[in-house]
């Protein structure tokens, strides 16, 4: 399984998660003091540095929670743990504890309202997610807060199954769209289900449960407002939570649009169009990649259905395996490589053309060394992730809409690619294996509010595509869409002017500056032999 998640395969810009590089630590922790606006008033504390349960929910000051890399951003943190009913249906049974750390301001007199970072994935761990929000300036003048949602990494319990990522490593050597390779990895899945059932209450781990998980927390810290910033699959849980929980909300920031109204495998065949296109379209503009690479998207839909009928099979050499790695590359492989290689847009036209010239070496190593990253396995979620896909998502969707939705964005492939959903592959047959209560049919509504919203698109966005952003601003009375061209899934983490309007829009809710978007230029792409 591949989640709606951020990208992990640079430094900074990963496609499997890892810690990202850079930031200055070692903030002085007076940085961090606010004041706690508390009903009975006028204490003054460090935010964060004070033990206090309020209904259900204990917060207590401790360690940073633990991270699978270093993370720099987090030497200067206040840490602790947020304890919460694992299901809320049932207050006296398990309980869960959720990390978290609180990054003070770079400023020295900080905003009082601080940001909440919402991770991605369904699965991604926030606290290791830190570095990427505090690179991209996020605590200039507030204190960020990074709290583990429920399953994660940092999380007790962690609802990781490092079984699936060795399944999906393994499985670059078989053919992707294969049946055979879809009981392979509905086994993984159930097995995963069966180690997490021993643990928790698989039907506990969703977005309703992480939106209460957050409203506890800025109660709990004794805070009046806080602004929220939710990236990728976050965007779907704060939009959840501006819907449930709208009290102390100053603002959102929503990045990379996933509206819980939308959600569903269907919707990814709508995103890997656009970001395909949004791509290609540079190419064909740019007089040297048209005049290199012309018709891009008809060679590479070309591909997709010659490499279905007949899958190559070839060899790479992947960093920290002693031997070559054999990969299999079939249609369904080639989508899913330029899902996510649309964060290395410079050498896609490149990538596509040497395939075409019998060449996959820079597809298949890209491909298998994602996969086969030590930073691929044991990471994600997969809990809380089937938790939200197989509750909220596949009930009101079934393979026939899979099916439709992708001919409707690629007439020309072949029904086995189609049946098989960008980042999502074999998912009803694994939510039948999950087999988790579908959630009421309120999940899907619209969010309608008039807190003031950033909703931010970006233009080579194939994972959850610019139209969300639109989308979701229609009924969002008090919000600023921009798409950000030429960057691909979350702005944020890959663009300075995507930065500079996320913290405008913090500082000026209802006026953000937006000026940086009209000089961006598109990436020059490699221009081959």
């Amino acid at each position: 399984m591949m989640s709606i998640r951020p990208p992990q395969h640079r430094r900074t810009v990963r496609w499997l998660p890892a810690a990202l590089a850079g930031a200055t630590a070692g903030v002085l922790v007076v940085g961090l003091a606010v004041t706690l606006a508390r009903a009975g008033g006028g204490a003054v504390a460090p935010l964060g540095t004070v033990a206090r349960t309020v209904g259900d929910a204990r917060f207590v000051p401790g360690p940073c929670p633990r991270t699978a890399d270093p993370i720099p951003a987090l030497e200067g943190a206040r840490c602790g743990t947020l304890t919460v009913p694992e299901n809320r249906a049932h207050r006296k049974g398990r309980r869960i504890t959720l990390g978290v750390a609180i990054v003070p301001a770079a400023s020295s007199r900080p905003a009082p309202d601080p940001v909440v970072w919402f991770a991605g994935g369904p699965g991604d761990d926030s606290i290791s997610e830190a570095q990427l929000a505090i690179d991209g300036g996020l605590n200039r003048d507030r204190d960020v807060i990074f709290m583990s949602q429920r399953g994660t990494y940092s999380a007790d319990p962690a609802l990781t199954c490092a079984n699936i990522d060795e399944f999906n490593a393994r499985a670059v050597g078989l053919v992707y769209d294969a049946p055979s390779t879809g009981q392979l990895h509905v086994k993984a899945t159930r097995t995963c289900r069966e180690q997490s059932a021993k643990r928790a209450d698989p039907s506990a781990y969703n977005s309703t449960e992480s939106a209460a998980d957050y409203a506890a927390l800025r109660v709990v810290l004794g805070i009046e407002q806080w602004n929220v910033f939710g990236i990728s699959y976050g965007t779907d849980l704060a939009l959840t939570y501006m819907h449930k929980h709208p009290k102390g909300i100053r603002s959102v920031g929503i990045d990379g649009v996933l509206p819980p109204s939308l959600a569903g495998a269907s919707l990814t065949w709508s995103a890997a169009r656009q970001g395909f296109d949004g791509l290609f379209k540079a190419c064909a503009e740019q007089p040297a990649c048209n005049r290199r690479y012309p018709n891009l998207s008809g060679t590479f839909e070309r591909l997709v259905r010659e490499l279905e009928a007949r899958p190559l099979t070839t060899t790479v050499t992947v960093p920290g395996r002693p031997t070559p790695v054999k990969v299999v590359l079939d249609g369904g492989v080639l989508v899913n490589w330029l899902t996510s290689a649309t964060h290395l847009a410079a050498g896609v036209p490149r990538s596509i053309d040497e395939l075409a010239h019998g060449n996959p070496q820079r597809i298949a190593e890209q491909w298998a060394g994602g996969k086969l990253s030590p930073q691929a396995v044991g990471r994600l979620a997969h809990g809380l992730a089937y938790g939200v896909f197989c509750s909220e998502w596949t009930p009101f969707e079934n393979e026939t809409d899979v099916i439709r939705a992708g001919r409707r964005a690629f007439p020309s492939f072949p029904r086995s690619v189609l049946a098989n959903a960008p980042q999502l592959p074999f998912l009803h047959a694994d939510c039948r294996a999950w087999d988790v209560p579908a959630a009421p049919r309120s999940i899907r509504n619209v969010t309608r509010s008039d807190i003031p919203t950033l909703v931010m698109s970006a233009g080579f966005d194939a994972q959850t595509g610019a139209s969300n952003g639109a989308y979701a601003a229609r009924t969002l009375s008090r919000s600023t869409s921009v798409t950000v061209p030429y960057v691909a899934h979350v702005a944020f983490a890959e663009s300075p002017c995507a930065q500079a309007i996320t913290a405008s829009f913090f500082d000026s809710p209802t006026a953000p500056n937006t000026g940086c978007l009209a000089g961006l230029q598109p990436p020059e792409f490699e221009i081959g032999p």
